[in-house]
């Protein structure tokens, strides 16, 4: 599989939007769709490392696929703002570097 820049990502996710999705939702809905995927996550961490058991009953699930739900949502509600994740990327990766350059040493 290739290696993808944020835009092409965000290009990639517009497109399927687009042509299968029928449009993006509203900022509310998406950021309910994102408290909703973040719980999944929260439950299969809880189940892979905390103290409650995955019930047999519950089917499998995999990290990345949960992570990947997220990373799918909050470009959805990117693209939706017109936000360029690569730009905004990279901003708050320079903010960190400088403000943080000696929080963990």
């Amino acid at each position: 599989m290739a290696d993808y820049t944020l835009r092409e990502v965000q290009q990639q996710v517009d497109n399927w939007v687009s042509e299968v999705g029928k449009g993006y939702w509203s900022p509310h809905e998406m950021l309910a769709r994102l408290v909703e995927e973040v719980g999944e996550t929260a439950r299969l961490i809880n189940h892979l490392y905390g103290p409650k058991q995955k019930k047999n009953s519950e089917q499998a699930q995999e990290l990345s696929s949960e992570l990947a739900d997220i990373l799918f949502t909050v470009i959805c509600l990117a693209n939706s703002q017109g936000i360029d994740l690569q730009e905004a990327f990279e901003q708050m990766m320079q903010k960190y570097s400088v403000r943080d350059s000696n929080r963990y040493q």
